[in-house]
Formats: C-alpha cells, structure tokens, sequence
C-alpha cells in the first residue's frame, strides 16, 4: 500500500509560481508518479509524470514550459512546480502513484492505482 499525501495548494493571483508536493509513504515499490487536476464540471486531466528510479519525466503538451516535476529521494517527496499560473490552471491537483510497468507517456488516471485526496489551487485574474 503506497499513501499520498498533497500539499501546497492555495489561493494565488495570475503569473505568480506555486509549488505543490506530494508526500510518499508505504513499502510498495513505485514505477513513476503522476500529477493530475480537476476542474469544477470537468474531468480528471493528465499533467505530467515522473520515473522515480531515473527521474525522467513526461508532461501534457499544455504544461510543457509552466510545469516542472521533480523528486526529492532523500525525503520521498514529489513536486510539482507551477510557474505563470493563469485562471485556467484552477483545480484540485492530485498526486497519483503506479506500481506498475506502464508507459511513462500512459496519461490515463486508471494506470495509476494510488491517489492523494488532492489540493485546492485557485487562481485569481
């Protein structure tokens, strides 16, 4: 059993950066880790992941250039760094986990099979 847990979320007006992190605990080994969000009266989107083990990552077309995810190893932590936040990034932003060899580029929210109960990130005009 892997537990998520989310943190860093707020309320931020537009072009400021917010940083989310995601704490990691439990003895199952994890392939890679996903951050997704969810919009009110939308679905559940894909932002981007990260291979634990390497550390390579893949983002959404739409996050390539705001979006940064890294790990930290030494505190089993992941983060997700938001640069130039705009009103549509608004959502709550979940960490997801996959202990299993799916494709890192699998953007699909059923491949990951361990989920944070996510963080509110509102963003002002």
């Amino acid at each position: 059993q892997v537990q998520l847990v989310e943190s860093g979320g707020g309320m931020v007006t537009a072009g400021v950066s917010l940083r989310l992190s995601c704490a990691a605990s439990g003895r199952t080994w994890i392939y890679r880790y996903g951050w997704f969000r969810q919009a009110p009266g939308k679905e559940r989107e894909f932002v981007g992941a990260i291979v634990w083990r390497d550390g390579r990552t893949y983002y959404k077309d739409s996050a390539k250039g705001r979006f940064t995810i890294s790990r930290d190893t030494a505190n089993n932590m992941v983060r997700l760094q938001m640069d130039s936040l705009k009103p549509e990034d608004t959502a709550v932003y979940y960490c997801a986990a996959d202990s299993t060899y799916d494709s890192l580029r699998d953007t699909s929210a059923g491949s990951f099979e361990y989920w944070g109960p996510g963080t509110q990130v509102t963003v002002s005009a």
